[in-house]
């Protein structure tokens, strides 16, 4: 059910690489957040929330401060691992997923919450106070100007996406609960760029700018006037769109795990990333989490070479090396292209080398034998 005065997902216009990158970390959130960088007015922050209200709803423990998953107990707070240890049984309650907004004046504490340390010491009793890590566990984190954030917020913020929970240590004692969230983090380059080594960090990267076509503004146009003048009438147009999205996103939650991919992609995948300079090796794991996510949302159990392009295309952006008079978009206009020939090009040497494994369950067999 959509949720009152937000705008429909599926009516954004245009803007496709962007709401594709939000429904890939909503089908995976581990993949790792999705930075929005673009001018005022492109929809940015409507696209979050509207993400936010057509998911479907999750179990959680209904009377925990952090909306602890009840069905992964490797994730539970320490507060509902205490209660399960003294032999209690966890009330189980649906929730709509949250969209918790970070303001740029955040500080540290706000984030991560705090403990109280002089009722430790005192009288023995851990006290935490939960920030806003622990409002949008399980849920979709939005940050607004993310350039404008301090730089030590916003690793803060990136560890914690990254783990998947946020530990706060104070004079000894340690608090420790999930944080596993949707990351959205938006920005005007124009207003500062964020430092090289946080824009690695984030998964995947969208430039989004003005529609320039007159039917597709005219048409925005159009939305936007009846979604103001009513706003009930509007959503309900859209309601059979939003609820097969929803739909869709679920079936691919289900299956995102199951979906497997050979060596030939991940030759295809390290070639890219190689042949483009990338450094490190964090954007060769957001493309193929990112693919498999694709997979998925398209109902299929297999990555496939349009899977990986699909999943560059988001990934690699922020992490080409820009150079003067070098235009990224260049790099990425023959993505396609590449993938298909360091496809064949493995597929000619496996055919050298018989008894290379050629799927991921050989490769697990590689890792664990």
């Amino acid at each position: 059910m959509l949720r009152r005065s937000v705008y429909p997902f599926t009516a954004i216009v245009g803007q496709d690489r962007m709401k594709r990158a939000l429904i890939l970390n909503a089908v995976n959130p581990s993949i790792g957040g999705v930075l929005i960088r673009g001018e005022r007015g492109t929809a940015k922050s409507t696209a979050a929330r509207a993400l936010a209200a057509l998911l479907p709803e999750i179990q959680v423990v209904a009377d925990c401060r952090f909306g602890c998953d009840p069905t992964r107990p490797e994730q539970l707070c320490d507060e509902c691992r205490e209660r399960i240890a003294a032999g209690a049984t966890l009330p189980i309650a649906p929730r709509q997923i949250r969209l918790v907004d970070l303001p740029v004046s955040a500080t540290e504490d706000r984030v991560v919450g705090t403990l109280d340390i002089e009722k430790a010491i005192k009288k023995g009793e851990r006290q935490f106070d939960p920030g806003v890590l622990a409002a949008a566990n399980r849920g979709i984190l939005y940050i607004d100007e993310v350039n404008l954030l301090d730089d030590h917020v916003v690793d803060l913020l990136l560890d914690s996406a990254a783990m998947g929970v946020n530990v706060v240590e104070r004079e000894g004692i340690s608090f420790q609960h999930p944080a596993r969230f949707i990351l959205v983090g938006t920005m005007n380059p124009e207003e500062g760029d964020l430092r090289p080594q946080l824009l690695d960090r984030f998964a995947l990267s969208v430039e989004v700018r003005s529609i320039a076509e007159p039917r597709e503004r005219m048409t925005i146009l159009q939305y936007h006037v009846a979604f103001d003048q009513d706003s009930e009438g509007f959503r309900a147009q859209f309601r059979d769109q939003e609820e097969e999205l929803s739909q869709r996103i679920e079936a691919a939650r289900q299956i995102v795990d199951e979906v497997s991919y050979s060596q030939r992609d991940l030759y295809a995948i390290a070639s890219l990333t190689s042949s483009l300079h990338i450094d490190g090796h964090r954007a060769d794991l957001v493309i193929l989490k990112a693919a498999r996510a694709h997979a998925a949302f398209e109902g299929r159990k297999q990555v496939g070479e349009r899977d990986i392009m699909m999943a560059a295309e988001l990934a690699l952006p922020h992490r080409l090396k820009r150079t003067p008079f070098h235009d990224v978009q260049t790099s990425l206009n023959d993505l396609g292209d590449r993938v298909e020939q360091y496809s064949s090009e493995f597929k000619e040497a496996d055919q050298t080398q018989p008894n290379q494994g050629s799927d991921s369950s050989s490769v697990k067999k590689k890792l664990n034998p």
